[in-house]
């Protein structure tokens, strides 16, 4: 929030072009008194979105909790669509709305934050004829989504904070001051578009803009496809979740993680067992401390690499 009001501090009331913002909120919290906060650090007039509110010059919108925002024409369209990225709000779903919408007229702007949220929204603004615009993450308090960004896309712009606001007012002048000509935009992305505001897409509809790999989707267990354009590696499912290849590769690890602590507490229960067993006395007694000693080195061996596991995780 430190950076957004930074930036939004240096925007005038007087802005020709809306603002919307997505910030990762968690699904119970409230966004108004975000607003709140917001508005008292600029004067635009800053509102929490709603479906089908029109979208106004000098109005900043913030995407509501556990909703992802889009645009259609000069509305906002509020949904409760799949993760995309595992964010519900999501950059990514923002910027491929707005590109598809207003094409060239678009600047797609990723400031501090973590993981990789934005990437391929910014590559989507860029094959649409946007400008990207990047904080420069030296200055970052979060650096791995400006990072992304710029290993991933062709950003236009990296600058710290404290310029952003100087840059954002002279791109959307210099737009504002040529007729807006309609540019082409891809087909792949009117199709991703349109299955980001229906909220479940369909097999046929992810054929035409990928291929189907070998991989589960994590968001509901089903067929994932790589997506075939752009310069992001990505994948979806035909119900509408997204991941970029880094968000995919986080979330298998997760999930590996979670089977593996599940199978160290089926060892750690089937070595009481045994224990108890072995507490009889005769034959069983002896084969059941057998049977304890090695399921003990299995719970060594699996708890050290969940352990080693999460200590890599951190230095990440």
């Amino acid at each position: 929030m430190s950076a957004l009001i930074q930036l939004v501090a240096q925007l005038p009331a007087t802005l020709p072009a809306a603002v919307l913002v997505v910030q990762h909120l968690a699904p119970n919290s409230t966004g108004e008194l975000l607003v709140e906060r917001l508005a008292a650090h600029t004067t635009l007039h800053c509102q929490l979105a709603v479906d089908q509110m029109p979208l106004q010059a000098g109005h900043l919108y913030l995407a509501p909790p556990d909703r992802h925002l889009l645009t259609r024409e000069d509305r906002l369209l509020v949904t409760k669509g799949p993760h995309e990225n595992n964010y519900r709000p999501a950059a990514d779903t923002l910027f491929r709305s707005a590109a598809v919408a207003f094409d060239s007229h678009v600047i797609g702007v990723v400031l501090t934050g973590l993981l990789y949220d934005g990437t391929a929204g910014l590559d989507f603004v860029k094959r649409c004829g946007g400008t990207a615009v990047v904080q420069d993450p030296t200055e970052a308090e979060f650096a791995s989504m400006p990072e992304s960004a710029l290993r991933h896309v062709a950003v236009d712009y990296v600058v710290p904070l404290s310029q952003m606001g100087a840059l954002l007012r002279e791109l959307v002048g210099a737009g504002t001051a040529t007729a807006h000509q309609r540019l082409h935009v891809p087909h792949d992305l009117q199709i991703e578009a349109a299955i980001a505001e229906r909220v479940m897409g369909a097999t046929e509809q992810v054929n035409e803009i990928g291929h189907q790999v070998p991989l589960t989707c994590p968001g509901c267990g089903g067929n994932l496809w790589e997506v075939n354009e752009g310069n992001v590696l990505r994948f979806r499912c035909h119900t509408g979740h997204a991941y970029t290849a880094e968000a995919l590769l986080e979330s298998s690890q997760h999930e590996m993680e979670e089977t593996l602590w599940v199978a160290l507490r089926m060892m750690e229960e089937r070595k009481n067992l045994l224990t108890t067993m072995a507490s009889h006395n005769g034959y069983w007694s002896t084969r059941q401390q057998e049977r304890i000693k090695e399921i003990k080195q299995h719970i060594n061996r699996l708890r050290e690499f969940l352990l080693s596991s999460n200590a890599n995780a951190d230095q990440r």
